[in-house]
């Protein structure tokens, strides 16, 4: 299912790929591990791609205190979602992004900046946005299998909550 099947067969391209997720997902950092996978997640929804989608929504939900309600909320409607000014913003720097780099203007990081976003804060959220664009165009180019129904990515979601995105390729998914 999803990124598995494509990591499993190019170990040697999973393994930085991994790598990357790790630190742009788990590292220590000033936005929480859910509100970073929530952003994942919301581009992952933008781009239609089921797999990514589901599973990172999966992740943040099992990192935020809203769970899954929260992350349903921010995909369904970002402008009315209970979340801060701060994520709020850069999650509208996510959603350029998934349109077009170009598409971040000095507005949308002078807003994001207001409402106590650092520098690392947009770059990281403009690196997420970038990457999940990558994976996944990776995860739907190949024509991987996403399960149906959230209960499919429960299991996977609380082993990369306890262990990260390095055992992602040596793990089954589902």
């Amino acid at each position: 299912p999803g990124v598995t099947g494509p990591m499993r067969y190019r170990p040697e391209t999973a393994k930085p790929l991994n790598e990357l997720a790790e630190v742009l997902l788990r590292a220590p950092h000033t936005l929480p591990r859910g509100e970073r996978e929530l952003i994942a997640a919301y581009v992952s929804g933008r781009n239609e791609c089921t797999f990514c989608c589901a599973s990172h929504s999966a992740f943040a939900a099992a990192q935020l205190d809203e769970g899954m309600t929260l992350v349903d909320q921010v995909r369904a409607d970002l402008d009315t979602a209970p979340i801060s000014a701060k994520l709020r913003a850069l999650l509208r720097i996510a959603g350029a992004v998934q349109i077009s780099g170009r598409n971040v203007t000095t507005e949308l990081v002078a807003d994001a900046r207001a409402e106590g976003a650092t520098d690392l804060e947009i770059h990281d959220t403009v690196l997420i946005a970038a990457a999940f664009c990558m994976f996944n165009r990776y995860v739907d180019g190949l024509g991987t299998f996403a399960p149906e129904g959230q209960e499919a990515y429960a299991g996977m979601a609380h082993r990369i909550v306890d262990v990260g995105y390095g055992s992602a390729a040596r793990t089954p998914a589902v």
